[in-house]
């Protein structure tokens, strides 16, 4: 099938094209904002002061290549079993399952900031900073590390960070779309009757050598 083919297709079937799309688009949208609840995100950083910084007052390249790479290693124990089921006993809660924690580190840094998504928004910022205290006494007990410094307190979210409501609306029409073209594609392809001249040459191999005309009742 030819691309003028599938838009002389669509075409004829213009109605489906329109009404499927919309339909999942309007039913999307319906769920988003009756049914999806808001959720809140609260970030902190933290910067990892190693012991030779303390030690030497400075880092040479060798020392700063180490320090890197021990604040990935911070970065993915703040991720583990061990910050988390402290942290949530700390705060009484039974896990923080509820909740989605995000740990990222720069390469060049030993900045790591920490978000915390959840729908309580006073809860994310009271988890995150929770999680940055955890993880400097976890990752003094176990690391090289001298500290894990808040740079700066997680606040309260005023407004909600998601879910993106309008993205998933578009996403349900592209996909309405697709399936009007899919559904309009299959129901060409299962129609077996011959249904012009060159149809019925292509189904007998044989050239058509003259036509009917279709008569108006009464001539």
């Amino acid at each position: 099938m030819t691309l003028l083919e599938l838009l002389q297709l669509m075409r004829k079937h213009l109605k489906l094209m329109i009404a499927l799309p919309l339909a999942c688009g309007v039913a999307m949208a319906l769920v988003a904002f009756l049914f999806l609840p808001n959720t809140y995100t609260s970030s902190v950083s933290m910067y990892v002061l190693t012991k030779s910084t303390e030690e030497t007052g400075g880092l040479n390249n060798q020392d700063l290549t180490a320090s890197q790479m021990l604040t990935n290693d911070v970065a993915t124990l703040i991720e583990g079993d061990r910050v988390m089921n402290d942290t949530a006993e700390a705060l009484q809660m039974e896990s923080l399952n509820d909740y989605t924690i995000e740990v990222t580190s720069a390469t060049t840094t030993r900045v790591i900031t920490l978000s915390v998504t959840g729908e309580d928004a006073q809860s994310t910022a009271i988890i995150a900073n929770k999680l940055a205290e955890q993880a400097s006494v976890v990752a003094q007990e176990v690391m090289d590390v001298q500290s894990v410094n808040a740079i700066d307190q997680a606040e309260t979210p005023e407004s909600p960070s998601g879910p993106n409501r309008l993205m998933y609306t578009a996403v349900a029409l592209l996909a309405g779309l697709f399936l009007a073209i899919a559904l309009v594609v299959l129901a060409d392809m299962l129609n077996t009757r011959a249904r012009n001249a060159e149809d019925v040459e292509e189904l007998l191999g044989l050239p058509v050598i003259g036509r009917i005309p279709a008569m108006k009742e009464g001539k």
